[in-house]
C-alpha cells in the first residue's frame, strides 16, 4: 500500500472539473468500468492529511443547513465534509477504473469513538478497497479514519456502485414495503442541493439544478445522500450517544422539490438501550429514500 500524504485536503471545486471530463474523455476507456488489459483494479493507494484544523464558521454553515443546534462538537457526518475530498482526488487519479460521473453511492456507516469537539486538530487517512460484485455491476468502499492525537475518533465507511448492466434504482434493495407511520413531515427545498453543495464543496450536476440533472437522466435535481442523512442525525440529534455507529441505505434518489416523511421507532434487535431505526420515505407515494440504524457503540 502506497502512502501520499497533502498539505491541505484538496479543493473540489478544481476536482470536478477533472471529473466530469474524465465522464467525457475516458468514457470509451472506462465503459463498463474495466480498465485497459483485463479486470478493474482500485488504486493501492492511502491519502493522508494530517493537523487539520475546523474553521468554526463553516462549522455553523454546516450546522444549519442540516439542522444541527451550533455547538462546539462536530456532528457525526461533518467530518465526511474533510473526508469525501480525499475519496474525489482518488476517484480522479488515472489509476481508478471508473469515471465518477455515474458512480452512486448506496450505502454510509459512520463509527464515532466519542464526541470530537471543534479545538482538535485531525489527521485523516482514506482509500479505496473491497472491490466486489453486486447484483447491478460491482461495488466497492471508500474508507476514511480521523484521528485526534494518535487517538482513533472517528471511522466511516462510503460504498459505490458502478453499474455494469441490470436495472435502475441507486440504492440496494429496492424491495417495496409498507412505510412507517411518519414523525414528521419535511418540505425539503429545491435548492437543498445548492446549498449543501456551497458548504460541502460538492457541486455534481445532479445536484445543482434541474437542467443539469437532466443530463445524466434524472428529471431534476436530486438530494445529496449525505444531507438527508445528517438531517436525520440532526431529527435524531437529542438521541445521540457519545459513541454510536450510525449506518444508512439510500434509496430511491430525492428529487427536488419534494414532500418526504421521516420515521423513527425503538430498534427490536436487543441493542443497548437508546438503539433506534430510522427511515425517509415519499410522503405521498410511500416510496423509499433512505433507510437507517443507530446504535450505541
Amino acid at each position: 500500500m502506497a502512502t501520499q500524504e497533502l498539505e491541505s485536503p484538496p479543493s473540489l471545486t478544481g476536482l470536478y472539473p477533472r471529473a466530469l471530463t474524465g465522464a467525457v474523455t475516458e468514457l470509451p476507456r472506462k465503459l463498463p468500468g474495466l480498465r485497459r488489459g483485463g479486470e478493474p483494479q482500485l488504486p493501492d493507494l492511502d491519502l493522508v492529511v494530517r493537523d487539520v484544523e475546523i474553521d468554526r464558521e463553516h462549522l455553523a454553515e454546516y450546522d444549519h443547513v442540516c439542522g444541527f443546534r451550533v455547538r462546539d462538537e462536530l456532528p457525526p457526518t461533518y467530518p465526511h465534509m474533510i473526508a469525501f475530498p480525499l475519496q474525489m482526488k482518488i476517484m480522479t487519479d488515472g489509476s481508478f477504473p471508473f469515471p465518477v460521473m455515474g458512480l452512486v453511492h448506496i450505502e454510509n456507516r459512520i463509527e464515532q469513538k466519542r464526541w470530537i469537539r471543534a479545538d482538535e486538530k485531525l489527521d485523516f487517512t482514506v482509500r479505496a478497497e473491497n472491490l466486489r460484485e453486486h447484483d447491478k455491476g460491482l461495488q466497492f468502499d471508500f474508507v476514511a479514519d480521523a484521528t485526534a492525537a494518535g487517538e482513533p475518533v472517528w471511522h466511516s465507511t462510503s460504498t459505490y456502485l458502478r453499474r455494469t448492466g441490470g436495472g435502475g434504482g441507486g440504492g440496494s434493495g429496492d424491495k417495496k414495503s409498507e412505510p412507517p407511520k411518519p414523525a414528521s413531515i419535511w418540505k425539503v427545498p429545491d435548492d437543498i442541493g445548492r446549498r449543501y453543495a456551497s458548504v460541502s464543496g460538492d457541486i455534481n450536476p445532479i445536484h445543482m439544478h434541474s437542467l443539469s440533472a437532466r443530463l445524466f437522466g434524472f428529471p431534476s435535481a436530486i438530494a445529496h445522500g449525505m444531507w438527508l442523512k445528517a438531517h436525520c442525525l440532526a431529527a435524531l440529534e437529542g438521541r445521540l450517544p457519545d459513541a454510536l455507529a450510525v449506518e444508512v441505505a439510500f434509496k430511491v434518489p430525492l428529487l427536488l422539490p419534494s414532500k418526504v416523511a421521516f420515521a423513527s421507532w425503538p430498534a427490536d434487535d436487543g441493542g443497548s438501550t437508546g438503539s433506534r431505526d430510522f427511515a425517509v420515505h415519499d410522503a405521498r407515494k410511500g416510496k423509499p429514500h433512505l433507510t437507517g440504524s443507530l446504535r450505541a457503540a
